[in-house]
């Protein structure tokens, strides 16, 4: 279809004024011009509406990082690196002023013995960003699993998170495959928005709540007790 200007602030809420900043940016395409102050705008300029704002508002992307991004949306979810960055960079969980270490360093600063390190890269509790890369985030974890061993409890539960987290990445590795097998320029930022939802959002949201149903039977049964 083809929009008026004023059509298209309708459809995204989006007021002129910024549409024609995005186009000036060069975040949008220009219109379609039939004649001289006659624009057309088509399906695509609002689902790059949406994706921008999208992308603005939850992500926090500036227009630079946009505009890489949006140079590759005709790529597959999965080959879309740039446009994935954001997502990548949440995922990792490190701070981006993390203080790094070599394997050596590291081990110097949790004061703990190559043994015990090895464990735990071997149990899964550390994943860091490389063999000789670590930070204070794979530090709290050692400290978290000195304090099991402290209280003489075995941290069978951080294994089974690990367990657990392996085969949550597969299913967010088949949902990524589902996205891309309905991949069109009419949909990319719906497809973007479920991908981001899902992964920030609904999870979070869906395991906090069980957890909380979870600890407030044990209160109840405890003070029926």
């Amino acid at each position: 279809m083809e929009y008026k200007i004023s059509e298209l602030v309708a459809a995204t809420g989006v007021p002129k004024s910024t549409i024609l900043y995005y186009i000036r940016e060069g975040l949008l395409p220009q219109a379609i011009k039939l004649k001289a102050n006659v624009h057309r705008y088509r399906d695509e300029h609002i689902e790059l509406i949406k994706y921008i704002r999208y992308m603005q508002e939850e992500i926090g992307s500036s227009n630079e990082q946009i505009k890489d991004a949006l140079r590759s949306k005709n790529q597959s979810l999965s080959s879309s690196s740039v446009m994935l960055e954001p997502l990548m960079n949440t995922l990792s969980s490190i701070p981006k002023d993390a203080i790094h270490y070599t394997k050596e360093a590291f081990m110097q600063h949790c004061n703990i013995e190559a043994a015990f390190l090895n464990e735990l890269l071997h149990d899964g509790i550390l994943v860091p960003l490389s063999e000789n890369d670590f930070t204070d985030k794979e530090a709290s974890l050692v400290r978290l699993v000195q304090s099991f061993q402290e209280v003489g409890i075995d941290y069978a539960i951080l294994k089974a998170y690990v367990s657990h987290a392996r085969a949550l990445s597969e299913l967010d590795s088949q949902m990524q495959e589902q996205l891309c097998s309905v991949r069109g320029d009419e949909n990319f930022s719906t497809l973007w928005k479920i991908m981001f939802e899902t992964l920030f959002n609904a999870k979070e949201y869906i395991f906090k709540r069980y957890t909380y149903k979870v600890l407030l039977k044990t209160l109840k049964n405890e003070v029926l007790k």
